[in-house]
């Protein structure tokens, strides 16, 4: 089983969970820009961050054989923070890097008028670098949240088939399916959805522009369950084929569109680097 994340933040991850994805089958991930949990207090934090999702993580990951791609965004939740907003005046020069394969997260928290400008711009920024854009939905009042972001989307102009509405569920996948947007789920041992629900809505829905992913970040989480998913897949009945659409084909297909997506020899043996630190977990 080979498996793309389209959804992790592996900087919130140990060097354990890489070796562990890797042996589970993960051959690529795209990590996307988030909130840190504790609140940034300018831009410089940002651009931190920025340089070592697109030099740093990548490193890391390939350690482990693992391609790591990023997408680049003003947070949602820290779009309504005026110490951020230059944020987005820094956001175009990230967005031609060659490891960023979309905008991300962008989308909605609490659906503030901040939050209605940031989504706006950001979207802008996405038609104008012609990359696909990951949305992210709230988790409080979620179908309002959903109906909005819709909303946003077809007033930005972009067109739908490069847009993910992440973090849906049974409650709101009816809003997006017939959109020509992607459908994002996030698989969690708590919350969002579980590996059991997800095979109910692909039975439903088939698995034509689904996207699962682990979101693994701070919280509790578990970055090994898009192989959890792909498991209960075959166990209900569905075909090594359709795993390998879902965990596979179906994020190349969606960050492919921005022409950066790099596979080339994933499948290669990791590479060794004798003596290095992250490999031994020490001097």
């Amino acid at each position: 089983m080979r498996i793309f994340d389209p959804h992790i933040h592996m900087t919130s991850r140990t060097t354990d969970d890489y070796e562990r994805m890797a042996a589970a089958g993960v051959r690529a991930v795209v990590e996307p820009a988030f909130w840190l949990g504790q609140p940034r207090t300018g831009v410089g934090s940002f651009t931190d961050y920025f340089d070592s999702l697109v030099g740093w993580e990548p490193f890391r990951a390939g350690q482990f054989g693992v391609r790591h791609h990023a997408t680049v965004a003003l947070n949602p939740k820290e779009a309504n923070d005026p110490r951020c907003r230059p944020v987005l005046d820094v956001l175009p020069r990230y967005l031609e890097k060659d490891g960023v394969v979309a905008v991300g997260e962008i989308g909605y928290d609490s659906m503030t008028p901040e939050e209605d400008d940031a989504f706006a711009a950001q979207l802008a920024l996405a038609v104008a670098h012609d990359l696909p854009a990951l949305v992210h939905t709230p988790h409080r009042d979620k179908a309002r949240g959903v109906e909005r972001s819709l909303a946003v989307v077809a007033e930005s102009g972009i067109e739908p088939g490069r847009v993910v509405l992440d973090h849906l569920n049974e409650v709101t996948v009816e809003l997006v399916r017939d959109t020509g947007c992607w459908l994002g789920f996030s698989i969690y041992p708590d919350t969002k959805m579980s590996p059991p629900r997800m095979v109910e809505l692909l039975k439903a829905y088939g698995t034509e522009r689904v996207l699962v992913n682990s979101a693994a970040d701070w919280g509790r989480s578990d970055p090994l369950l898009t192989r959890a998913t792909g498991e209960a897949m075959l166990l209900a009945g569905f075909t090594d084929d359709d795993v390998d659409r879902v965990l596979w084909r179906n994020p190349v297909e969606f960050y492919g569109q921005s022409g950066r997506l790099d596979l080339r020899d994933v499948d290669a043996p990791a590479p060794t680097f004798a003596g290095n630190s992250i490999l031994r977990g020490g001097s």
